[in-house]
């Protein structure tokens, strides 16, 4: 007789599966979850409005994709054309809807109380979503046919590698990850080695100190605000295709996701975001669809439940998350 019942019956193909689904999903969190943790590490703001910013990335990908008239019929070098110039569009979008909302909105509340322009991130959040609502309508909205299905499905591993398995990795997923890894290795370039990225985080560290020293504070939060909405729309474009989907409340799930995640990693961190992007990506893959295997009572409504109790159990022994440091108070 079996000791462990549930390692007899561990079903290591779908393991795998739903880890390469995790990755996946976790590199788009991560994207957003950079636009928290840069903003939130420069000017202490939890800028709630980010999601819905990647909503507009991705209902503004899908205009300019309907726009253009390419369809998953077209050649494949103006699916590709198209598609590059899609994201590119939706990336400035949302940088620019990120820019003008601090320019207009949170630059006139850097010395209110912190609770000022936190109601007023909420408010944003509310005015972008009716938005959504007026451009594309309160159901979700399909993407206009643009990826071929048999490219979408197409099995890496079985005809790159030739594997004959259970699992499968979809050229989707490696799109995901493809897109994703050269941007957060844009992002942690920009901000390490250049002079604009040394000046956000002289700014982040000591505001003060940094406009005694020259800079132009206003600068480096607006870039930092410019910089989230770009990897925002990005990831908006990227939710279009990936989900084949895309609704006015979509920013509330996947946000609510990326800030958790910028949280976990330690917000202020931009390795933090991505650890933290990573791990809800494959906690939620792994609610969804492996967990109920073995525990009856759970289904894909535990998801958030699961995430938070993660959240939770890593704050309680880690306060300033997996890769936060202690930071002391500023004067």
């Amino acid at each position: 007789m079996n000791a462990f019942p549930m390692l007899a019956s561990f079903n290591g193909s779908l393991f795998l599966q739903l880890v390469i689904e995790g990755l996946s999903s976790g590199a788009l969190i991560a994207l957003i979850a950079l636009g928290y943790t840069l903003v939130y590490g420069i000017v202490e703001l939890i800028n709630f409005a980010h999601g819905d910013v990647f909503m507009m990335g991705a209902f503004c990908a899908a205009t300019v994709v309907a726009v253009s008239g390419v369809t998953s019929r077209s050649p494949g070098s103006e699916i590709i054309v198209i598609g590059l110039v899609a994201i590119a569009i939706a990336m400035v979008f949302c940088a620019v809807i990120n820019w003008g909302t601090d320019r207009l909105i949170y630059r006139r509340m850097r010395n209110a109380p912190r609770l000022a322009p936190l109601i007023a991130a909420i408010g944003v959040s509310f005015i972008l979503e009716n938005i959504g609502i007026y451009w594309k309508g309160s159901n979700p909205i399909s993407p206009p046919s643009l990826i071929p299905l048999n490219i979408r499905n197409y099995d890496v591993l079985s005809q790159w590698f030739h594997l004959n398995t259970a699992v499968s990795l979809n050229l989707i997923d490696l799109f995901v990850v493809i897109i994703t890894i050269p941007l957060l290795i844009f992002l942690s370039w920009f901000v390490y080695r250049t002079k604009t990225g040394k000046a956000m985080r002289a700014t982040a560290q000591d505001r003060e100190a940094a406009e005694l020293m020259g800079i132009d504070i206003n600068k480096a939060i607006a870039m930092a605000f410019i910089l989230g909405g770009g990897l925002a729309g990005a990831a908006g474009m990227i939710a279009l295709y990936y989900n084949e989907n895309a609704s006015y409340h979509m920013g509330f799930r996947y946000g609510l996701f990326a800030f958790t995640a910028a949280v976990l990693g330690g917000i202020g961190n931009l390795s933090g975001a991505v650890l933290g992007g990573v791990l809800i990506g494959l906690v939620w893959q792994m609610s969804d669809g492996f967990i109920n295997q073995y525990v009856s009572f759970w289904g894909a409504n535990w998801t958030e439940a699961g995430i938070f109790a993660l959240l939770v159990l890593v704050m309680i022994f880690r306060p300033t998350g997996l890769l936060g440091e202690e930071v002391g108070d500023k004067v």
